[in-house]
């Protein structure tokens, strides 16, 4: 599990996440969702231990402030909204990046498999800069799972932290990447996404944290936390949340305002 009590992050002398108390079971798939600037990627990053923060932050019953970056690294992989390269390198090069701690044998085998996981097969050898914007997103996904590439070891869970890992992706690389996220969960690992897609969320959530103004606003499975009322308090426009007769998930579509 990962729990935090009066989690605060405060960047300069602007107080950015304010006494945010959570937690996130290994084996599901929590969504971080809000307007812009509501403290989502902070709240990402607090909770990677990639940002100072105050307050109380553990991970599976251990202080994450007290675990060494190369402890750290074997728990836990990030996916950042992006990720700049100054040197021409190789696909396979970027991937390789993601080798901790793995078997030789298995460090020369998994790199094709992560990339053939993110439908990126056969890309070995082609130059990061010359991939779409949407390819090169995948490309970093194929680098963080080899990182976690067990969601279990030695019955300890392994933890995704992704922020926006479908903001540059077409539907169907959309699906895909959050099938990867489900299945990771559905493992045994645990899974916590920044996402902007209501209904992609509303798809794939096992649970749901609402973030307004450095806060969580609400929180619960996506049916409690995606309401008329709630999501329109919360984006400050008129919304509404449908039902279809199939399976009952949600669904939301932005009306004109008044």
């Amino acid at each position: 599990m990962l729990d935090a009590e009066t989690l605060s992050v405060t960047l300069g002398r602007k107080p950015i996440l304010k006494g945010i108390d959570l937690e996130a079971k290994a084996g599901t798939l929590t969504c971080i969702v809000g307007p812009n600037g509501s403290g989502k990627t902070t709240l990402l990053r607090a909770l990677t231990g990639e940002v100072a923060s105050s307050g109380r932050l553990r991970l599976d019953g251990q202080d994450l402030r007290s675990l060494k970056p190369e402890a750290l690294a074997l728990r836990r992989a990030v996916l950042p909204q992006s990720v700049p390269l100054a040197f021409p390198f190789t696909v396979l090069e970027i991937v390789r990046l993601g080798l901790t701690g793995v078997p030789g044998a298995d460090a020369r085998s998994l790199p094709a498999q992560a990339l053939h996981r993110v439908g990126l097969g056969g890309y070995e050898g082609r130059l990061f800069q010359e991939l779409s914007g949407g390819e090169q997103q995948r490309v970093h996904l194929a680098r963080v799972l080899l990182q976690v590439w067990q969601p279990v070891v030695h019955g300890i869970p392994r933890w995704l932290f992704l922020d926006e890992p479908v903001a540059a992706l077409d539907i169907g690389h959309q699906l895909q990447v959050m099938r990867i996220a489900r299945d990771f969960a559905e493992a045994g690992g645990g899974v916590i996404a920044v996402m902007h897609d209501l209904n992609l969320t509303a798809m794939v959530a096992d649970q749901v944290w609402l973030m307004t103004a450095g806060r969580i606003a609400a929180r619960g499975t996506p049916a409690e936390v995606f309401t008329d009322a709630t999501l329109a308090a919360a984006y400050g426009c008129a919304i509404r949340v449908s039902t279809p007769p199939s399976d009952g998930t949600p669904f939301i579509l932005p009306q004109a305002a008044a």
